[in-house]
């Protein structure tokens, strides 16, 4: 073996340890109850780690991944002060055309990329548990990603399992807790990525990963029995349970126009409800704030969730409209 391709090796294995560390840190970290900062220390060590996986695949296949400016035939190599090359980042990494990553893959990174340039020096409740699906996401897509590229040797599957709480993962939020705001701007920020993106990178569990969960007890007594059970989504169960939940997928929510919304009030009997009704009590409750859920802006409108229409007929109950 030659002294460069010695080096070459030497090197990616570098990187992939690098990687590797740097995934189980963020995964640890985030898992830490005694951690205040789950999503920004995520966000930062995931960052690096993909980084680095990138990094290691372009060494791999001869990709230079360093920054240079070019002149006449020849490159110059961009330089920090201390004459070190500068490499890529994460984001040119995603934005090179030999880059291995699928698009709903791409989609998740980018979104958390976006997200810590939100959060940046100030804490943002409600980041941890709202969008736990996405950062999930990100875990799964990075051990099938190295796995893929470089071997089940270097997966992480086997050092990290499922982690245990002294919250039930069955209880079902607290209204206050359930409803409880994201900041505006990290709000605002979620949602309008999300518009940008195609249906079929939203939809992909590798862009958010969502789940299911119902308690199960064993059937007979010793019998060991595993905190969380996956179903097949087409499997006769899931079927059933789709009936009033979404198994593994999810769909598009129905959206109506405020005029609807009146229409669809003064058909269920109360006759007495108007626009004017509707807008008065949409500023009261600042339902307009991304951060509650109760709709989305497309260009042009604001668009109402069927989130909202249960609390309009509510109102129209409470109020004898």
């Amino acid at each position: 073996m030659s002294d460069r391709k010695r080096r070459i090796g030497s090197i990616q294995k570098e990187l992939l340890g690098k990687s590797r560390e740097a995934a189980l840190n963020a995964v640890q970290s985030f898992n830490n109850p005694l951690t205040t900062f789950k999503t920004e220390t995520f966000i930062v060590l995931m960052v690096i780690a993909w980084m680095y996986l990138l990094h290691a695949y372009y060494r791999k296949k001869r990709v230079d991944y360093r920054y240079y400016q070019k002149r006449t035939k020849r490159r110059r190599f961009d330089r920090t002060k201390s004459g070190a090359y500068k490499y890529w980042e994460l984001e040119r990494c995603l934005n090179e055309e030999r880059c291995p990553l699928d698009s709903a893959t791409k989609s998740n990174l980018r979104f958390l990329i976006g997200l810590r340039h939100e959060i940046e020096h100030h804490k943002s409740e409600g980041i941890d548990e709202r969008l736990t699906g996405r950062y999930l996401a990100c875990c799964l897509n990075y051990e099938r990603t190295i796995t893929v590229l470089f071997g089940e040797k270097y997966g992480l599957r086997n050092a990290l399992v499922f982690t245990l709480q002294f919250r039930d993962i069955t209880k079902v939020p607290e209204p206050e807790e359930a409803s409880k705001p994201l900041p505006i701007n990290v709000a605002k920020y979620v949602q309008e990525f999300d518009a940008s993106l195609s249906d079929e990178d939203f939809q992909s569990p590798l862009y958010s990963y969502r789940l299911f969960f119902v308690r199960k007890l064993t059937g007979k007594k010793g019998q060991a029995d595993r905190a969380i059970e996956f179903i097949s989504a087409d499997s006769p169960l899931a079927k059933v349970i789709d009936r009033d939940y979404w198994v593994l997928k999810e769909t598009e929510r129905k959206k109506y126009r405020a005029s609807g919304i009146v229409e669809m009030m003064r058909e269920e009997g109360y006759t007495n409800f108007n626009m004017y009704d509707h807008t008065q009590l949409w500023k009261k409750l600042d339902a307009k704030n991304p951060g509650k859920g109760y709709g989305t802006e497309v260009p042009g409108q604001w668009l109402w969730y069927e989130r909202w229409v249960e609390v309009v007929r509510q109102h129209c109950k409470d109020t004898a409209h």
